[in-house]
């Protein structure tokens, strides 16, 4: 297979794109900034937020992965535009993949549901009428772009909602601060940590669940045994910050100091995914618990410096 990554120089697109070539497939990235943790993926650095342009390549791809977006949700609320810039890297993702009559799998989020506040959550139930912050917004406009190119191109997809991946590749805190990452940081350093919202509840998927998942769904969608869904990918458990504070310090043998805060505008603060779907439809069984994750993730970043 031949498949097309934007945003290849993020988290999950330099996983992905690793997993790909290891099984022996073609890998073209697309990011507007190179690679700081594999040289292993040929990338093309390219600005898909710039109005009226095409993707740089006219070559056949049996697949395209939308990872490219602004992802940290306060920052977006904070810089609004970003959430626009979302929608429009979509639609030329999108647009590109109806003209070349290619496959597309997006990478939403679980924050299309809102802030619900229930212990499981399906497909079936987000919520497209209220919008938690522009971040999500983006995400509920960008399944619609996509139902709607199915519906009137017949455009194969296959919709992620993912939540809270952690692990490898996840710790460029210069580019973008993610919470695990960021709270190892400051537990190995004795800097003290600001949770916001101690009773949040989220469910955190260790990175290699999430790139076995979108491996079959990759399967899945080429093959043509699906052709048309929206699919959560999660671990299917809920846990607190306090929780992740707690097993990383733990691991690295520190008591912790800890702020707490209420949660920030815009911010989901419980989710725990329904993933009955992802099991049925893909074969899907993650593996790796919180806990375990996050010591496989403590070992990730005492070995590689942060980028």
């Amino acid at each position: 297979m031949n498949i097309l990554i934007t945003g290849s120089s993020g988290q999950i697109g330099t996983n992905v794109g690793l997993a790909l070539l290891a099984r022996g497939e073609r890998v073209l990235g697309i990011d507007k900034r190179p690679n700081a943790w594999t040289e292993k993926i040929l990338t093309r650095q390219f600005d898909l937020s710039r109005p009226g342009i095409d993707l740089p390549t006219d070559e056949r791809f049996d697949a395209v992965l939308h990872f490219a977006a602004h992802a940290k949700v306060f920052e977006l609320v904070e810089q609004p535009a970003r959430a626009m810039e979302n929608i429009s890297m979509l639609f030329t993702v999108l647009d590109f993949c109806r003209r070349k009559g290619v496959p597309l799998i997006f990478s939403s989020s679980r924050e299309v549901y809102g802030d619900i506040h229930r212990h499981v959550t399906d497909e079936s139930a987000a919520d497209f009428v209220v919008a938690e912050s522009p971040y999500s917004a983006s995400k509920i406009a960008g399944e619609a772009l996509i139902y709607s190119f199915a519906q009137c191109y017949d455009l194969p997809f296959l919709v992620f909602r993912f939540s809270n991946v952690f692990g490898r590749f996840d710790n460029d805190l210069q580019r973008m601060e993610r919470v695990i990452p960021l709270f190892y940081d400051r537990i190995a350093r004795d800097q003290n940590i600001v949770v916001f919202g101690r009773e949040k509840v989220l469910d955190f998927t260790y990175v290699d669940d999430c790139v076995d998942g979108v491996l079959a769904g990759i399967d899945a969608l080429v093959s043509g045994r699906v052709t048309h869904a929206t699919v959560n990918l999660a671990f299917g458990q809920g846990n607190t910050l306090v929780d992740v504070v707690n097993v990383l310090a733990l691991a690295l043998g520190k008591k912790p100091e800890v702020t707490y805060e209420p949660s920030r505008v815009g911010e989901v603060t419980r989710y725990v995914a329904d993933i009955s779907k992802a099991r049925s439809l893909l074969g899907y069984h993650p593996k790796v618990p919180l806990t375990e994750g996050l010591v496989r993730a403590v070992r990730w970043y005492s070995s590689v410096p942060p980028r």
